[in-house]
């Protein structure tokens, strides 16, 4: 009979969850076909002896954080992201998709924290020392007090450390870095957890920030063993499309700060910049308004950002119309149809191409932008403009209710501090701002009263069609 210590163990090649037994999905990470075979067992349980305590412990009150102040990125947004810049001994995983541009923002920030008294180390793992030079000749990130070094191995990235004692660490990524006295490729759930271990430990005993490349799986989320999200002190996330310019970095975890702000950026041939005013990216700049578009003002974190919803509707020449979005929730746009045919008696969407779509690239998810999108359709359907500088907030319900959304104020201090003059709003929505008009609305009714002439929606849209057959048969006649 085999003993206990000698049963084979199994552990999950994503997330390194451990079992006795094998199985087919990982019970932490719900993957499927991760559970491998990694032989000998589990090991005893040891009783730790007692140690000679080197540093007793002291009141709270009495604990220096001189030390643990942050410092500035000299990246604006990322300072923003960060909660006030890095922090000595911080250990920051930045997380994003292949050519998003991580390996450009952390060059960046690598040159403009590199200082005589705070030298900065560049280690990359995935790219030569020549590459990365051209990158930094690129977006100008020359300084002598950055030092760079293309290492895979963990005992020459340590050497290293001995060698610049820098006050802030990049290392990209951590997947491709390995130590020697493990077993495995780079990457692998043993390997990712040997080489964070290491470099959290350099960390905080050298009082030195790391910057940590992480790669993603297919579904966004962060490749390597889930344990690495838990070791580090703050977790960022890179995002962006790759055929629009706008960048955006979330705080997922923040040990120093809170994780519901949001790094805005641009990147342009001559590398990536902080974007303080982003909204300027999601406006299409016009003298005149345009049937079927609508302002709305979103939030990303605690950042609010002007977006501009449009909107086209055209005859359909096949039985079913087409129903096409672009940075807009489909479902929601198709519950935005139905209840402005419902509730806002215009029946002629129904038999119309509908296509909808923001600018520049932004995605809008929450709620908040219901109105926006349903004041969009209703222009585009009676080929009425809305009146210029308006921007409309709420969420619409089924029952044609316009409901409150968090942040009311905030958006609207945003669209007037960029000079829009009229708002709609969700009843209560609080104090207006100086210089704005907000008219608050209970219903999709009162909001489609905004078209001008001072008729709904279904008005214009029937007066625009009885105009154009008016204008057809005087055509006739003549």
């Amino acid at each position: 009979m085999a003993r206990k210590a000698d049963r084979p163990s199994y552990r999950c090649s994503e997330c390194g969850w451990t079992t006795v037994k094998w199985l087919g999905r990982c019970s932490e990470c719900q993957a499927w076909g991760t559970v491998e075979e990694v032989g000998g067992g589990t090991a005893a349980v040891r009783t730790t002896a007692a140690a000679r305590v080197a540093k007793p412990a002291v009141p709270i009150g009495q604990v220096d954080t001189r030390r643990a102040s942050a410092r500035s990125t000299g990246v604006p947004e990322l300072d923003r992201v960060l909660g006030g810049g890095l922090v000595p001994g911080a250990v920051v995983l930045l997380a994003g998709e292949p050519g998003v541009g991580k390996s450009t923002l952390l060059l960046d920030v690598a040159a403009k924290a590199a200082s005589a008294e705070t030298p900065t180390l560049y280690v990359t793992g995935e790219e030569s020392a020549g590459q990365v030079r051209l990158r930094a000749d690129r977006i100008n990130a020359i300084d002598d007090h950055l030092y760079l070094a293309a290492e895979t191995d963990l005992s020459a990235v340590l050497g290293q450390l001995d060698v610049v004692k820098p006050a802030l660490l990049v290392m990209d990524s951590v997947q491709t870095v390995a130590s020697p006295e493990l077993d495995g490729a780079p990457g692998g759930v043993a390997q990712v957890r040997e080489v964070a271990a290491a470099l959290i430990r350099e960390s905080k005993e050298r009082g030195m920030a790391t910057l940590l490349v992480g790669h993603v799986t297919k579904d966004g989320s962060i490749a390597g063993p889930r344990l690495l999200e838990h070791l580090v002190d703050v977790v960022l996330h890179f995002e962006g499309d790759r055929h629009n310019r706008l960048r955006l970095v979330r705080g997922v975890k923040n040990r120093y700060g809170a994780t519901d702000e949001v790094g805005c950026f641009e990147l342009h041939d001559a590398g990536i910049t902080s974007l303080a005013d982003p909204s300027g990216l999601f406006l299409t700049r016009r003298s005149e308004p345009v049937p079927g578009t609508c302002l709305t003002v979103a939030l990303e974190g605690r950042r609010p950002l002007v977006a501009e919803v449009q909107s086209l509707t055209v005859d359909s020449q096949i039985p079913s119309p087409r129903r096409t979005t672009s940075g807009l929730e489909t479902s929601r746009v198709s519950m935005m149809l139905a209840v402005l045919e419902q509730r806002g008696r215009i029946t002629a969407l129904g038999k119309n191409d509908i296509y909808t779509a923001t600018v520049g690239g932004v995605r809008l998810t929450e709620p908040a932008a219901d109105l926006a999108v349903a004041l969009a359709l209703a222009s585009a359907a009676s080929d009425v403009p809305l009146p210029k500088n308006l921007v409309a907030v709420g969420e619409v319900g089924l029952a044609g209710e316009v409901r409150r959304v968090t942040g009311v104020q905030r958006r609207l201090a945003e669209a007037a501090r960029l000079g829009f003059t009229h708002a709609l709003a969700p009843a209560d929505s609080g104090e207006t701002p100086p210089g704005m008009r907000v008219l608050e609305v209970a219903d999709i009714g009162e909001a489609l009263r905004v078209l001008p002439t001072g008729r709904g929606a279904a008005r214009a849209a029937r007066g625009g069609t009885a105009r154009r057959e008016s204008g057809q048969a005087e055509e006739s006649r003549r």
